[in-house]
């Protein structure tokens, strides 16, 4: 294993435009260590020439690498997972030291972000069109599949790998070539799997990674140019919104998946122990810095004491918070000041408004950017908490006495992106999936993102699906031909 600086040298730091180059007048931005706040390094940061400079290079190869066969399409995606497989510890530390999460979070992460460019790899060659005659017995229907074009992918900092690879399998096993803008707080992640992809034999163009401070200008001049074809956002349901407003003057094609105010329902049949360890994992994965992160927590009444115990005795005891890279912890910091200040102002606004704290609760002192995993319970129905996306590991408890009034709960949100569900009723299970205004449910369990499923949401959660047999369908376009 290669020590921490060695690891940071052997990244790249420039531009990746067909190969390592540098910005355009030489800026650079630092990356820090959320953990200690220090800076990790600095890596190129793009100006709208730089970004003219990547779309011209995937214009470049557009053809080319639409017209390669899908076989090898996929046979290259094949070999970048081998190479994240075979690289999995580096990567991991990697993304712990710029986004500050624990080693187990982020070998996990590797595992899921890398499937993707196995699941697309076998994706590439299974594009199918349609042949038949015409009804008025006049001709031939053909529906022929194509790739949509050059690409841009703009990424969150929360998953540096898994939200990149998510979005570069799909593109690439259909014959697009793509632009990834990730986020400034990670972009390291990026850069090394652009120059992994290269290394497996990915042609000078097809993938390229512009990494910036200046992401609204950046972006800006690719969505000003009419050579850009589809762009695919992750991150907040604001900026994602503006990106539409953007994209719309050019009809671009677009997909997005934003922001989540996930509910967690456990009704009065549930089993109590189940839904505990479900709600930690739905709730601490990756320190509640997810979309899918459970942001509310609902328990009937006739469970809701049984069920506050025992998930705080659980959390106190599986919990332990320090730095990403200790092989002790299991909670990390989270990614800046900003986040971990929002976190508290989120706290505190509950506790203002008669919610009591049964664990956790303030911010520590000392360096770096933590918060502790922290429950609420008796938070009242107008605390910002059960409003807003959380992003941090505070698990506010509410209660309801009804199914009728947890479906309603559960629904009380702009949001639609996930909800869980915990009851040992098969009926109920199916009623309140069906009932729930979501894009994805997890019956009975706490994690439920699979490369092989359709991952998307509903309402300001965005739209659009990534993963399973429909991500690839983002980067197709359906011609007709007459024949």
């Amino acid at each position: 294993m290669v020590s921490e600086r060695e690891l940071l040298e052997s990244v790249p730091t420039r531009l990746w435009i067909g190969g390592p180059v540098d910005a355009t007048g030489g800026g650079t931005f630092p990356v820090h260590n959320p953990a200690t706040g220090e800076v990790l390094t600095e890596v190129a940061d793009a100006t709208p020439e730089d970004a003219v400079r990547a779309l011209d290079a995937a214009v470049a190869v557009q053809q080319r690498w639409a017209a390669t066969p899908a076989r090898e399409r996929g046979e290259i995606l094949r070999a970048v997972f081998e190479a994240i497989s075979a690289r999995a510890e580096e990567f991991a530390l990697l993304m712990t030291l710029e986004m500050g999460k624990a080693l187990p979070e982020s070998r996990n992460e590797v595992r899921y972000g890398a499937e993707f460019f196995r699941w697309f790899a076998e994706e590439a060659v299974r594009v199918h069109g349609r042949y038949q005659h015409a009804p008025s017995g006049t001709g031939r229907i053909i529906v022929h599949k194509q790739p949509v074009g050059p690409a841009l992918a703009i990424t969150p900092w929360n998953f540096p790998l898994a939200m990149g690879t998510r979005k570069i399998g799909p593109a690439l096993a259909a014959g697009c070539t793509m632009i990834v803008k990730p986020a400034s707080e990670t972009p390291l992640t990026m850069l090394l799997l652009a120059r992994l992809c290269a290394e497996a034999g990915l042609p000078d163009g097809v993938l390229s990674v512009i990494t910036t401070k200046k992401s609204g200008a950046v972006t800006g001049a690719l969505l000003d140019d009419p050579r850009l074809r589809k762009l695919t956002f992750t991150g907040s349901t604001e900026v994602g919104k503006k990106l539409v407003e953007q994209s719309a003057g050019k009809l671009l094609r677009t997909s997005m998946e934003l922001g989540g105010n996930a509910p967690f329902v456990v009704f009065d049949d549930a089993d109590v122990d189940a839904a505990v360890q479900g709600a930690l994992l739905a709730k601490l994965r990756n320190g509640g810095e997810a979309c899918t992160a459970a942001n509310r927590i609902h328990v009937h009444s006739a469970v809701a004491e049984e069920f506050t115990d025992k998930f705080v005795a659980a959390v106190r005891d599986s919990v332990r918070m320090g730095p990403g890279a200790d092989p002790d912890t299991t909670l990390g910091p989270l990614i800046n000041a900003d986040q971990q200040a929002t976190v508290s102002e989120l706290v505190q606004d509950a506790v203002a408004r008669g919610a009591r704290v049964r664990l956790g609760g303030s911010t520590p002192e000392g360096p770096g950017w933590f918060y502790p995993a922290t429950v609420l319970d008796q938070v009242p129905a107008g605390a910002r908490i059960l409003a807003e996306e959380v992003f941090g590991p505070v698990a506010p408890i509410v209660t309801f006495d009804t199914e009728e009034q947890g479906l309603a709960a559960a629904n009380d949100t702009r949001y639609g992106l996930v909800a869980y569900v915990f009851t040992r009723d098969l009926d109920r299970a199916l009623r309140v999936a069906e009932g729930l205004e979501t894009g994805m449910v997890g019956v009975n369990r706490g994690v439920i993102s699979d490369p092989a499923a359709p991952f998307g949401g509903v309402k300001e959660s965005g739209f659009g699906r990534e993963g399973g047999f429909e991500g690839i369908e983002e980067y197709l376009s359906t011609k007709y031909i007459a024949l």
